[in-house]
């Protein structure tokens, strides 16, 4: 994992727009967030992927793919995932990035399992990576406080044990919601222009009501759906690992799953919401911290802009 220095608590926000610790941290759970000052997506995850490589045997050159999950890449092309495979040597793997906003990790993670089982590739690197501050109006109360900037890295290889690793996935996508949380400019859609940037249009807009709606079924049932689909009970999950954008939509999908907050992975006071890189750093740091057990099974759960939602069901496969 990766989070830059610099911090933004709740009292920054509160000398920047009108709001207050209080508020923020009722309605969202975030007390502070990191921002890169200096840098981008790929300086990020570069920075993650070395930090696994620093606490693994794992070597540049074994790559052989690299998937960087982002909304924010350095630049339409050539692909974040060229960049970050030059600035760490791994000079036999090919890559791409994936967009599914906030449910990116989960897309690119259930990819990257599919290439390892055609049985062509055996070390694939999923990574979660987004410099949301680039994409952020500071005079915008409604979302400025909500994003922070983080990466982190997974590597997928293969096994030969069918009781641990991914077990199952439910993705969904559905483009109906797209007027609800987006980014106007900057694609063939609407070129950059004197014109959009001055209407402040490259950078995130949200209807916060119509997404956390929708946002707390969709994470909630699919969260059950795959339980009930793997004939998993309460007792069984050792963990959800939620998308770390708001706390009541974690709470309301922990309560459909019918299991104690205690078993659910929490760091968005930290960080706030990175988008894709959420839930891996939730499972870099509760594996970390010792928490995270070989046997564990967990539910990877994410919702986001598209609208694009999903689970993911894993059983942890590390002492």
């Amino acid at each position: 994992m990766y989070v830059p220095d610099k911090v933004f608590d709740n009292k920054y926000f509160e000398s920047i727009v009108e709001t207050s610790d209080e508020w923020i941290i009722t309605r969202t759970g975030i007390k502070e967030r990191r921002i890169l000052e200096n840098g981008a997506t790929s300086d990020l995850a570069v920075g993650a992927i070395q930090d696994l490589i620093k606490n693994s045997d794992l070597k540049p050159e074994e790559i052989d793919v690299i998937i960087i999950a982002t909304v924010t890449p350095d630049m339409f092309f050539p692909s974040t995932a060229c960049l970050v495979q030059d600035k760490i040597g791994a000079k036999n793997a090919w890559g791409f990035d994936l967009s599914a906003a906030c449910s990116g990790f989960l897309f690119a993670l259930q990819t990257g399992a599919a290439l390892i089982e055609s049985g062509r590739y055996k070390k694939v690197l999923v990574v979660g990576a987004d410099k949301m501050s680039s994409i952020t109006d500071y005079t915008d109360r409604n979302t400025c406080i909500l994003f922070g900037d983080a990466a982190s890295a997974v590597l997928l290889e293969p096994t030969e044990d069918l009781s641990y690793g991914i077990k199952d996935s439910i993705l969904h996508c559905d483009g109906s919601g797209k007027d609800s949380l987006y980014m106007k400019a900057g694609g063939s859609l609407m070129p950059a222009s004197h014109e959009t940037v001055d209407k402040k249009l490259h950078y995130i807009y949200q209807d916060g009501k119509a997404v956390f709606k929708v946002a707390v079924k969709g994470m909630a049932d699919v969260s059950y759906e795959i339980m009930e689909k793997n004939n998993l009970k309460p007792e069984d999950v050792a963990y959800l690992v939620p998308h770390q954008a708001n706390l009541r939509i974690i709470s309301a999908t922990a309560e459909r799953m019918g299991i104690s907050q205690d078993k659910v992975m929490i760091n968005i006071d930290k960080y706030g919401n990175t988008t894709a890189a959420t839930i891996p750093l939730c499972l870099t740091e509760y594996y970390r911290d010792g928490k995270l057990k070989k046997g564990d099974n967990l539910i990877l759960s994410a919702f986001g802009a598209g609208f694009t939602w999903g689970a993911i069901y894993l059983t942890w496969s590390m002492d």
